[in-house]
């Protein structure tokens, strides 16, 4: 596999370079030149398996050349030891419940692949690294419990101190070992913009960082799966799906974009946003506008004024934006408008549709699983059109018991992996949002 740059400017890479490196040279985001796709005959064959199985097949077609096929499947079968359950809500209506992982989040699915793979690499090389990776709420906590233990990658953690729910904050600051939590006194577009200086700064070239945020090709590729998976279960081929996504920083939209990439009919893909509504707002209008500082949302993973992979989503449909947000080259609109659907909810309407699921179907979902469900009711009621839909549920509602108690009068059952970390001591960092506050701070506990 070769992959370059959303910003054209830096030379093509394989795909353990671009996994190491997290970001290219020219501050874009690296994308795969070409995929290869999946026949009839093999969507139909991945019907009867479990799912470590099919990202085992899907990944060696393409990962091919570069891992071995022994070490893939043990990475596979090791990483995905858990259910990916598909929930009927009517005929027509599925929920993938993809908070069934270690950390009850479906960051794992991306975060435990890429860990293993990094390892894979690193070991073969004898090489070390720090991860720098910025959350909102699940991805922080899905790569520190991937990443834990790990003797040759330490990670570190920025989360926005008022945006995280306390559940996911310990998910990040009681594992201690190679794991460093920081807080910061700002938004998560704070956050992620310290990061991606810190790849772009010449005088931290010599600590070896790498990301574990979407911007990281290593987490989109994973995350395709799922997709496939869903549609091989529910599915004929060539009869089409659709599918609805909550969304925040966008790469588990363009991992459903590489599944259709790949040769899944998606007919039509629901990016269903939070009040933060930066991408409806560019598809109806065809002008991009950051939201600064982004919204406070209930859905708080997905409270993202300028999603990273908006700039993989426009380069797909042959424009060009850079990491500020520019567009240069104007994509094919009306393609992506046929393609993509975009829905903002506002809090107000989360918190009535985790009411009305209850109610009517009596199924709980979370704040995120919300807005994705909200979305694709949006869709339906303007589109009328009832083609059948995978809606996405993205934590365990037990992530955020007091939202889902306030509307359903039920407090959602603690799994496993939440009560190992309620009683355990945390330990943080404080920081504000100015970069070379960061930086020192990078330089004196990593030099």
């Amino acid at each position: 596999m070769k992959l370059y740059s959303t910003n054209l400017n830096a030379p093509e890479v394989s795909f353990q370079e671009a996994l190491i490196t997290g970001l290219a040279p020219d501050r874009g985001l690296y994308m795969p030149r070409s995929l290869p796709t999946f026949s009839k005959e093999e969507i139909d064959s991945f019907k009867d398996v479990p799912y470590p199985e099919i990202a085992y097949r899907v990944l060696s077609k393409v990962l091919e050349g570069e891992v071995d096929n022994e070490s893939l499947k043990a990475i596979t079968y090791d990483a995905y030891n858990y259910d990916v359950p598909l929930e009927p809500v009517d005929e027509q209506t599925y929920i993938m419940r993809l908070d069934r992982g270690p950390t009850a989040s479906f960051k794992d699915f991306a975060a435990r692949m890429m860990a293993r793979l990094m390892q894979y690499y690193l070991s073969k090389e004898n090489r070390s690294l720090t991860i720098l990776t910025a959350t909102s709420g699940d991805t922080g906590s899905a790569v520190a419990d991937a990443f834990y233990g790990l003797d040759n990658i330490k990670v570190i953690v920025l989360f926005p101190t008022d945006e995280v729910s306390d559940r996911q904050r310990k998910q990040m600051t009681t594992l201690g070992k190679n794991i460093t939590a920081i807080s910061v006194d700002g938004k998560f577009d704070d956050c992620q913009a310290m990061v991606k200086q810190a790849f772009a700064d010449e005088d931290l070239k010599h600590l070896n960082l790498s990301s574990a945020n979407s911007i990281n090709i290593g987490r989109l590729v994973p995350q395709s799966i799922y997709y496939i998976y869903a549609y091989a279960k529910l599915r004929n081929y060539p009869e089409d799906i659709v599918y609805s996504i909550p969304s925040g920083n966008f790469g588990n939209m363009m991992g459903c974009v590489l599944a259709r990439t790949m040769g899944i009919p998606i007919k039509k893909i629901i990016t269903s946003v939070n009040e933060n509504d930066e991408v409806p707002t560019f598809l109806s209008t065809g002008k991009y506008h950051k939201i600064v500082p982004s919204k406070n949302c209930l859905s708080n993973a997905m409270n993202v004024g300028h999603p990273s992979n908006l700039a993989r989503l426009i380069t797909i449909y042959d424009g060009v934006m850079d990491e500020q947000g520019n567009i240069s080259k104007e994509p094919d609109m009306d393609k992506l408008r046929n393609d993509i659907y975009s829905s903002s909810v506002t809090d107000e309407e989360t918190k009535a549709t985790i009411k009305e699921i209850f109610e009517k179907y009596n199924i709980l979902i979370e704040p995120h699983g919300a807005v994705g469900i909200k979305g694709l009711l949006d869709f339906r009621a303007q589109s009328g059109d009832n083609t059948l839909a995978v809606s996405l549920e993205t934590a365990d509602p037990a992530k955020f018991p007091e939202h889902v108690k306030e509307q359903t009068g039920v407090e959602p059952a603690l799994p496993e992996s939440l009560k190992k970390v309620e009683s355990k001591d945390e330990f943080m960092d404080y920081l504000g949002t100015e970069y070379p506050a960061f930086k020192k701070y990078l330089q004196e506990k990593l030099e």
